[in-house]
């Protein structure tokens, strides 16, 4: 039999089990038992590991773009075998440039281009949706990854950020971390509900994550981990122009932005409740403990963490206002838009580095912000940065 057949009868296997278990939420584990009820009786169950992980590998290669790719996906959550298969075959954004699994948004972009998302913003509820942008066109909802709340407080703000787009709370199973800021809107910390290298502390205050207690296994460490630190310059004089902005990134060591440079990667959740969600059954683990090889340690404990700055505009005389080049990605003008580059105090970086943009965010329609990024950083850590940008300032406008 051709491989294009065994891979259709694949594709056609998959979908006619996801058919048998979609139902209501209430059914959720009998759906699931049907799933693995009927995949035992079919062909699939026993084929060998070679030739599987030789289907499996081609099916990956094929499905590059989202919606198709949502068949990578499927096919990690039909077994443990398949799933264990799959982690092996599918490479991280750094080097597939690629956003396939959930964890994907936890780990650093890629290295050589821009991934390219946006950001759709509703003011009736004061929440943010970040998607995968598949089309040029921002008029059409991409593929959906991540969504942040607002939340005002008598002293500060926060933005609770969610894999799950209709339940953005701390409550839920799908939280992955958080963005605070203080009253005047010009400082913000990053916080990351599991540790982002080893040895990361998390910080203690109320808002320390206690929900589903009998759910989340004691020896996973659960809480808020501080992975950045943004800071807006004070506009004391009201003068007109473009907002300063630095962050300083905790986890992130400034090597990481050079040629060979090495960022930390997380490999998993570390929350064993997240296997309940029926969106993610293929991140379950074969322990969940906290163990050194789930993350990449820093390449050097005396390694500086790394700094990112606005990239200064230029003045345009005949349109007589801030111009930045993003390369047709950014279409309306607005004072939220910026580009931020790695800074080293008292080092002469070279103008090609200076121009070497990790993350750009900018206005293309109402409600509507392109958000790209690139290696060290990843999507979680960028949604968040961006976040901060649309705090209202009082202080620095």
């Amino acid at each position: 039999m051709p491989f294009k057949s065994i891979i259709h009868d694949v594709k056609g296997e998959l979908g006619s089990i996801s058919r048998k278990g979609k139902s209501r939420s209430l059914r959720v584990v009998q759906d699931r038992l049907v799933c693995i009820n009927a995949f035992k009786q079919s062909c699939w169950a026993n084929m060998p590991y070679e030739l599987l992980r030789d289907v499996l590998m081609r099916i990956e290669a094929s499905e590059v773009t989202w919606p198709t790719r949502k068949t990578v996906v499927s096919c990690a959550g039909v077994c443990r075998n398949w799933r264990e298969i799959m982690k092996e075959i599918v490479k991280p954004p750094e080097i597939s440039g690629k956003l396939t699994f959930p964890i994907s948004l936890k780990q650093p972009g890629p290295r050589d281009s821009l991934l390219q998302c946006y950001i759709k913003r509703s003011c009736n509820n004061q929440t943010y949706y970040l998607y995968l942008g598949l089309y040029q066109s921002s008029n059409e909802d991409g593929k959906f990854l991540l969504a942040a709340r607002k939340c005002r407080r008598p002293t500060c703000t926060d933005y609770i950020i969610s894999l799950n787009t209709d339940d953005v709370s701390k409550d839920s199973n799908t939280y992955i971390g958080k963005l605070r800021s203080n009253f005047l809107g010009t400082k913000f910390e990053i916080y990351d509900s599991q540790p982002p290298n080893v040895g990361a502390k998390v910080t203690k205050s109320c808002s320390t994550r206690l929900m589903n207690a009998k759910q989340i296994s004691p020896r996973v460490p659960t809480g808020n981990y501080p992975i950045a630190h943004i800071s807006y310059e004070l506009n004391v004089l009201g003068s007109r122009g473009p907002r300063r902005m630095q962050c300083i990134m905790d986890a992130i060591p400034t090597s990481s932005s050079e040629l060979e440079g090495v960022a930390p990667m997380q490999t998993e959740f570390l929350h064993s409740n997240l296997d309940t969600f029926p969106s993610l059954p293929f991140f379950r683990s074969k322990s969940t403990r906290t163990k050194s090889s789930q993350f990449r340690p820093l390449s050097s404990l005396r390694d500086g963490m790394l700094v990112l700055k606005n990239k200064a505009p230029r003045w345009h005389e005949q349109l007589q206002c801030w111009c930045l080049n993003f390369n047709g990605r950014v279409t309306v003008a607005s004072i939220k838009n910026f580009q931020l580059v790695a800074f080293a105090e008292n080092v002469v970086v070279k103008h090609e580095k200076q121009e070497n943009v990790i993350l750009q965010f900018g206005k293309v329609g109402n409600d509507v912000f392109t958000m790209d990024y690139q290696y060290p950083i990843s999507a979680f850590q960028a949604f968040a940065i961006c976040l901060s940008s649309f705090d209202t300032k009082i202080a620095c406008e």
